[in-house]
């Protein structure tokens, strides 16, 4: 191996120096040799030139071991040196560091970008200061402000987002003058603070405004007026009435859609809106009446909201609706309607007159309507000559029909042959004839609970066109027996609360769809339950037998069975035997029954690895409940 050659400056060690090339350092010229020795042998051979200069006593040698120990160590750092008299402009100057200098941001504030500073729920009570004028997005929602102060404000021209949502800033706090200097400003949210007025101006770049949940008694012409590219505001829940909202208000303002003053105190719909709108929102207000041409130019409507005020047959006219080409969504209910409103739009989708005082229908009125999807008229005072036959007929596609809580005694005739979902619960019908039902067949759900039917007025022919049927509600009627022929498809049947003292298995034969079945609350012992009842529910999953007089487990329970409502008997004793038939039991109610602490026999569950949950609470005595090994230990066992 070559030995290494020290290059020094003549003289300086007594030896004759190596010859160096035009322009070469020491620094290259040992980097070099590095290379040439590789890491450990060059370490080695400087060592050992170290030593021979510490041995020869000499100062001037002293000084050069120091500068070798130097060289050393920047020969021991990876990569090329730098070139001598050459600035390396990644090395840190004095006053300088290797990292980037740190982001303004306010103290406990974050600012995951340079353009957004979040102070979000930090109960700040003063505007934080620091916060960089690059900011585009600041949000000091959920915090204890009550002022704006204009200086901070000013500096932050470049705002686009200024979320102040939930504070206690009142109007005195929020100067006229405060969003002057922000001419980008295209959201802000005010919403739940102590605003009793308006801001006079709002920058004309804003796109979102929202001021819902102050307590607003007015606004004025600049506060949305001339804002070309406003498309929501927000103004629910304040204190508005028609004298604070200007007839100027959104003049200039032609691209609003959505505009939410619902929960005011507007005792007429407002004339002046923007014609741009899709959305309005003006329920929960006082509002009595829709003046002539107050909703003339909103021809692009898609949703009016105006249940739950004071509307009368008398605040509306023929010409209230005439010129919403759009609408598609008009909610009345919660309003004092004694008739189906005139000059409907043909458009309507979804009509909701509920909770009025609407006795009868005029089927002129909702004529030519066919697109309507659904018709609300629950908790009406529809009568016996409440809907006359075929009155709802031109409602070609009718897709729900809600009539509960009237006072019809029939099922309305002649209605739309598209129906899919018939809702009369609350009624007073008593009869249920063989073709009540005939001009429905494509009906999926039917809820007749809580009528008056008899067992001795239900046709037993009264389901028969009801193929498509999946769900029958007669719950809270007169039945002392189950009805026959029910739809074979049938997947949910309630029938509780009736009078059922027997169950057969004529009835349910050939229900293999079946889910679900509520026997609750009638009078079923297990001694009225016909052998081969349960035979044919192949599919059922859930039964609730609760609150009977069964004395214990009915047997031969179906095979597919997961949950079983027993709560509310008189059970004393669950044998070895009771769910041999139900392998798949996952929950088991047997709360509020007779049963003592031993009521239950230990090899009662062994054959249900499925079962999560029995609940014995509210019997006796605690109950001792033993889960199979396999499933979790999750019993619910209660005493008294």
């Amino acid at each position: 191996m070559s030995k290494l050659v020290a290059v020094v400056p003549p003289g300086e060690l007594g030896v004759g120096p190596a010859p160096l090339e035009e322009g070469s350092s020491v620094i290259s010229i040992l980097y070099m040799e590095k290379l040439r020795f590789g890491q450990e042998n060059f370490l080695s051979e400087v060592t050992a030139l170290g030593a021979l200069v510490s041995s020869s006593g000499k100062t001037a040698e002293l000084r050069l071991a120091m500068r070798l120990s130097i060289l050393l160590l920047l020969l021991l750092l990876p990569g090329p040196p730098p070139a001598l008299g050459m600035e390396d402009a990644s090395f840190p100057h004095l006053g300088e560091s290797s990292q980037p200098p740190p982001r303004a941001c306010p103290p406990r504030c974050s600012c995951p970008r340079a353009d957004t500073v979040d102070c979000d729920g930090l109960d700040l009570r003063v505007f934080p200061d620091n916060i960089t004028r690059a900011a585009q997005h600041l949000s000091l929602q959920n915090n204890q402000l009550q002022e704006l102060p204009y200086n901070e404000l000013s500096r932050l021209s470049g705002l686009r987002t200024l979320n102040l949502h939930n504070n206690l800033i009142s109007s005195e706090g929020l100067p006229d003058e405060a969003f002057e200097s922000l001419t980008q400003l295209q959201h802000i949210y005010v919403a739940h603070n102590k605003l009793s007025v308006a801001p006079q101006f709002l920058p004309r770049s804003l796109r979102v405004a929202d001021l819902a949940a102050n307590e607003v008694t007015e606004i004025f012409p600049l506060t949305f007026g001339e804002k070309p590219a406003l498309r929501s505001v927000y103004l629910h829940n304040n204190q508005l009435s028609n004298a604070g909202l200007p007839p100027d208000a959104f003049r200039g303002s032609e691209a609003v859609t959505t505009l939410s003053l619902s929960s005011n105190r507007l005792s007429y719909v407002p004339p002046s809106l923007p014609p741009s709108l899709e959305r309005l929102h003006l329920q929960d207000n006082l509002i009595s009446k829709v003046p002539r041409g107050a909703l003339s130019r909103q021809t692009h409507l898609r949703e009016l909201y105006l249940q739950h005020n004071r509307l009368a047959d008398s605040g509306l006219d023929a010409t209230t609706f005439s010129k919403l080409h759009c609408l598609e969504y008009l909610d009345l209910s919660h309003n004092q309607l004694a008739a189906v409103p005139a000059g409907l739009p043909r458009t309507l989708a979804v009509l909701h007159l509920g909770r009025n005082r609407i006795r009868w229908v005029e089927a002129a009125r909702l004529r030519g309507m066919r697109g309507l999807r659904y018709l609300l008229l629950q908790h009406n005072q529809l009568g016996t000559a409440g809907l006359p036959a075929g009155a709802l007929r031109p409602l070609r596609g009718l897709h729900t029909l809600h009539l509960y809580g009237n006072g019809l005694d029939h099922v309305p005739q002649a209605l739309p042959r598209r129906l899919r979902a018939l809702v009369l619960p609350h009624n007073r019908v008593t009869t249920l004839g063989a073709h009540d039902l005939a001009a429905t067949p494509r009906l999926t759900e039917l809820n007749l609970a809580y009528n008056c039917l008899a067992s001795a007025r239900v046709h037993p022919r009264a389901f028969r066109r009801l193929r498509a049927l999946r769900s029958l509600d007669l719950a809270g009627n007169q039945l002392t027996r189950l009805p026959t022929g029910l739809p074979a498809g049938l997947h949910t049947l309630r029938l509780q609360r009736n009078q059922l003292r027997a169950l057969e298995p004529e009835p349910l034969a050939g229900l293999d769809q079946l889910q679900e079945l509520s026997l609750a609350h009638n009078r079923l012992r297990v001694g009225d339950i016909g052998p081969g009842t349960w035979h044919e529910l192949q599919a059922l999953q859930v039964l609730d037998l609760s609150h009977n007089e069964l004395s214990f487990v009915p047997p031969d329970l179906p095979e597919a069975l997961e949950e079983l409502h027993l709560q509310g008997n008189r059970i004393s004793h669950v044998g070895p035997e009771a769910f041999l038939s139900t392998p798949r039991l996952r929950a088991l109610f047997l709360r509020a029954n007779r049963l003592h602490m031993t009521s239950i026999a230990p090899e009662a569950f062994l054959g249900l690895p499925h079962l999560r949950m029995v609940d014995t609470t509210g019997n006796p005595e605690h109950v001792l409940v033993r889960l199979p090994p396999t499933a979790p230990r999750r019993p619910w066992a209660g005493g008294p």
